[in-house]
């Protein structure tokens, strides 16, 4: 019978928190030693025992909690937003000091969604046009969404190596940046709509043709087979891993 798994949840008085509070409970193999809020230490982890952590909080403070974690040997399962390549290089050097610790740094742990992306990268070479449209509730604090810029660097990636050129676009005028953001040359719109949970469209054109490939997510519980699934991973896969893909049995065009 296999030892159960310590787990800690960084953030479990948000939505998603809670929600990965839940799972771990009900879960088989794994065991809640703490459920941390804003205001409480991060020494908590050490005493409670906990082997794999779940940062489900805020741009701010995530690299110091994952920080924390791989410095006391903890596997961290990350769902928060704000890692900048300075960041992931710091945590990338850190992480060579402590070989054994692994890190899953995940945009999106619907794995339809991450299925969705992988479908799109592997497409993107054979379309002239390509953007991407994310959609979610107004109380998301960043846009683009995390996933649609994984989505439109792994889209890049491919096209680049196929050598596709961008997109065409002949607009020689946007003050107003109605034509989104660009992403590694590829456009993403961000819409913010009380009503909406988590959706994205990659958007496909060439002559004559168009191909959406789009997920919804309509609940958070849609996340938690995700998170599940790098609780139960993280300890074999040491080092950075960016992308729940890096956990499947996917071949990411241009990863």
């Amino acid at each position: 019978m296999n030892q159960e798994i310590p787990v800690a949840v960084l953030g479990a008085g948000g939505r998603m928190g809670s929600e990965a509070v839940r799972a771990v409970e009900a879960a088989d193999g794994l065991t809640l030693v703490a459920a941390l809020g804003s205001g409480d230490p991060l020494d908590t982890l050490v005493s409670a025992g906990a082997r794999v952590v779940v940062d489900l909080t805020v741009p701010d403070a995530t690299y110091r909690n994952v920080a924390f974690a791989v410095e006391h040997g903890i596997h961290a399962v990350v769902g928060t937003t704000g890692w900048t390549n300075e960041r992931l290089a710091d945590l990338g050097e850190l992480l060579g000091e402590n070989r054994a610790t692994g890190v899953l740094i995940a945009p999106n742990f619907a794995l339809g969604s991450v299925l969705a992306t992988a479908f799109a990268a592997s497409a993107a070479r054979y379309f002239e046009s390509v953007e991407i449209v994310e959609l979610h509730h107004p109380d998301k604090v960043d846009a683009p969404s995390g996933t649609a810029a994984r989505t439109a660097q792994l889209v890049s990636r491919a096209r680049s190596a196929a050598g596709v050129p961008r997109s065409p676009d002949a607009t020689a005028s946007d003050p107003e940046g109605a034509r989104g953001a660009d992403v590694d040359g590829v456009r993403v719109h961000s819409v913010r709509l009380r009503g909406l949970m988590a959706h994205q469209e990659v958007l496909l054109g060439s002559p004559g043709e168009q191909l959406t490939i789009r997920h919804d997510s309509f609940d958070r519980a849609s996340f938690m087979p995700g998170v599940l699934l790098g609780i139960r991973g993280v300890g074999s896969h040491p080092g950075l891993t960016v992308g729940l893909d890096g956990y499947l049995d996917l071949q990411l065009a241009g990863s």
